[in-house]
């Protein structure tokens, strides 16, 4: 044992010592080894461009030529985060009219907003349903390819041959190449780093036979979890087309009381045609078998300059070549374990479409800015698991530019939290861009959320240790840590405080019964991380700590352990859930209220018995963060590569969950986290290169410009 310790600790100053003398990693040939490249039809994995505020997500012709196809895998879409559509109620839903439920809460009586099946009366369901849905996200416009064969029908997917479609990572460019017919077809894809604006360049002598026009339509929206349009209500919105020369078309969308525009310009000598109701037809000419234009869309008036196709592509170069210079880098390449390379294609493709689908000026949706889920709203309670992990990867700002939603939303969180009779503000669950809540028998009572805008501003100050960062944030983090004390309830017959009840816990597994249950494992542990790290904040800001929040720090109740293991909560003995929340008190917390070995216990339990059916894509990297915390390298890889069906990463890079869910950025961004933690270690991590991995000699971690994690 002594000797196996001594050569431990020699193959990490070894590793100490080669990563202070290694040259720079080669980010370039990191990034781009990693490029994906697609050389068939493959409609469970579509490629998308975008730059964190507008993504469009496109099939191998480089735009949403076959959507059809697309319809029960991922979708082809236009999303935007401002890109909202709220139906009309005809019944005159609203959610100051959605009647409250009084549920005893520690002996008084609290008005909660929520419906639930066989508790609520049937007559408010299709309120609850309509409050729920709306407002939706919405697909902003379709740009596809209409391909003609030479006795005039549209091409099907089927019919193209030689397919080759490359997204360049370090240029954020999508190269498309197909035939048929024997012609051949050149598309490029980008987006603008500013705008929401799409670039195409299309090369094919189809363009001057006129076999190949671009068609720009747009749809109504619809009421449904996953559904962002509606193709078969013509008459339900309205385009007025406004031609502004001989090389531009503004288009005025009305849907209902919601608002855009949108913008084609395109290259000298196409034109622009009506082709039906809402669909425009771009064609070129005899002459020219080039076709480029761009496509832009916004809340507001587009201005009448707009940057043409080259502008776009280099504006995009320019943007993703300083994304992928600047922050952190982790090269893999060097490792003897072949797991290597899939666990780095993992990280970089992460990295890819995380930074299009989750830093922008909203949290974002469990599916990002590629498809709709959950009607497109998103749900603040995963916005850790999208974004914490910029920060580590220093881009810090990319997590910051959603960081004013609580602030602006902060009002209506005081005001919830006030009605229920706590103090401070009490942060919603699912929502929109406005905050207002849903009523959901879950939205209501989740609360794990509360501590995660105290945790992003302490990255933020981790990140920017100055008092502009305090000012800044301190308001959410005061207000954050004043209705997590007040929730805390006294339990004089243990002398201690309580969490609970009502609440919900974050694996959800007591989902009928929120009523009844108290003291949850990784809440409790969060409330004292939370309430901590509040208080370092007063004290940074030369205050005096807040006395109730260290009473309530003081007399939190120990973490539930039952058989010498920790359970999810006090109250779920016996109970299997679908997340293994009951290690995230070590893992994604620092562990001050653990203990390492029964929390080494509970992880090889988890291990060895746990039901794999019902995990999602976050659970493995929160797994493989309680390893690497507890010295278990190996756990901790095996946890991040483990071959079940939650913890798929598709071709694209997207975690894939199952019918229903195509994907889901969550696990993208847990499993930056995790690897950040484990490549640059933790506050108080043992020293050595990575800590985080296997200390055997099988991977070989070279980093830089990472952040330890908290």
């Amino acid at each position: 044992m002594k000797k196996r310790l001594i050569s431990c600790l020699a193959l990490a100053v070894t590793a100490v010592m080669a990563q202070e003398k290694a040259p720079p990693i080669d980010r370039q040939a990191l990034v781009t080894r990693h490029n994906v490249v697609l050389t068939n039809t493959d409609v469970h994995s579509p490629l998308s461009v975008g730059n964190g505020e507008f993504a469009f997500t496109a099939d191998v012709t480089g735009l949403q030529t076959f959507e059809k196809n697309f319809l029960e895998t991922i979708p082809l879409t236009t999303l935007s985060q401002w890109g909202f559509h709220t139906l009309p109620s005809p019944q005159g839903f609203s959610l100051d009219k959605f009647p409250l439920t009084t549920i005893d809460t520690s002996g008084r009586p609290v008005k909660y907003l929520y419906y639930a099946d066989n508790k609520s009366p049937k007559a408010w369901g299709e309120a609850a349903n309509y409050l729920y849905a709306n407002p939706g996200r919405l697909h902003l416009g379709r740009v596809g390819m209409v391909l003609k064969t030479r006795d005039g029908h549209e091409v099907s997917l089927a019919d193209l041959k030689d397919i080759r479609q490359e997204l360049n990572l370090w240029t954020g460019e999508l190269r498309s190449h197909f035939t048929f017919e024997g012609e051949s077809v050149d598309v490029s894809t980008s987006c603008h780093p500013q705008y929401d604006l799409l670039a195409v360049q299309i090369h094919s002598a189809l363009v001057a036979d006129g076999r190949l026009s671009v068609r720009v339509s747009f749809p109504y929206g619809v009421m449904l979890p996953g559904g962002s349009s509606d193709w078969d209500r013509p008459d339900a919105h309205q385009t007025v087309m406004t031609p502004a020369g001989d090389q531009r078309a503004d288009f005025a969308r009305t849907l209902d009381n919601d608002r855009y525009h949108v913008s084609l310009s395109w290259a000298k000598g196409s034109r622009l045609t009506t082709d039906g109701a809402h669909r425009y037809l771009l064609a070129g000419n005899a002459t020219n078998s080039t076709l480029g234009f761009v496509a832009a869309f916004s809340q507001a008036a587009l201005p009448a300059q707009l940057p043409d196709a080259d502008a776009t592509r280099k504006a995009a170069a320019d943007m993703w070549k300083n994304y992928w210079s600047k922050g952190g880098a982790i090269d893999l390449s060097q490792s003897k374990d072949p797991r290597w390379k899939e666990l780095e294609r993992r990280i970089v493709l992460s990295q890819y479409l995380t930074r299009i689908q989750c830093c922008g000026s909203l949290p974002p949706q469990e599916t990002g800015l590629t498809c709709n889920s959950w009607y497109g709203k998103f749900h603040l309670e995963m916005h850790w698991w999208h974004a914490a992990h910029f920060p580590l990867w220093g881009h810090s700002d990319l997590l910051e530019r959603s960081l004013p939603f609580y602030q602006r939303i902060l009002p209506k969180a005081q005001a919830q939290a006030k009605s229920q009779g706590y103090d401070g503000a009490r942060w919603p669950k699912c929502v929109g861009p406005s905050g207002d809540p849903a009523p959901t028998y879950l939205e209501c009572f989740l609360i794990w959320q509360q501590p995660h805008p105290i945790f992003f501003a302490e990255l933020s100050y981790r990140a920017h240790p100055d008092k502009q960062t305090l000012e800044k944030y301190k308001e959410v983090v005061f207000e954050s840590a004043k209705f997590m004390a007040s929730f805390a309830v006294w339990d004089k017959d243990r002398n201690q405080y309580r969490i609970g009840p009502p609440f919900a816990d974050a694996a959800e597994v007591f989902h009928g019964d929120h009523e009844h249950q108290w003291n949850p494992t990784f809440e409790v542990a969060y409330w004292r991380w939370g309430l901590e790290a509040a208080q370092r904040w007063r004290e940074r800001l030369g205050l005096p700590r807040e006395k109730t929040w260290d009473d309530v720090i003081a007399h939190l109740p120990p973490l539930a352990t039952r058989d010498g293991i920790y359970e999810a909560g006090e109250t779920a003995h016996g109970q299997s859930t679908s997340h293994q929340c009951m290690l995230a008190p070590l893992g994604m917390l620092d562990g001050s209220m653990v203990d390492r070995e029964t929390m080494r216990r509970t992880l090889h339990k988890v291990m060895a018995n746990w039901n794999w059916n019902d995990t999602w894509g976050w659970d493995y990297p929160m797994i493989a963060m309680t390893a690497a915390r507890l010295g278990e390298g190996d756990t901790a890889i095996n946890a991040l590569l483990m071959d079940k069906a939650k913890n798929t990463y598709l071709t694209n890079g997207h975690n894939a969950q199952g019918p229903g869910l195509p994907l889901y950025l969550p696990g993208n961004g847990g499993l930056l986290y995790a690897v950040a933690l484990m490549a640059a270690g933790w506050s108080d991590a043992p020293a050595g290169n990575a800590p985080g991995f296997p200390a055997d000699g099988s991977w070989t971690v070279k980093w830089e410009g990472l952040q330890k994690a908290p």
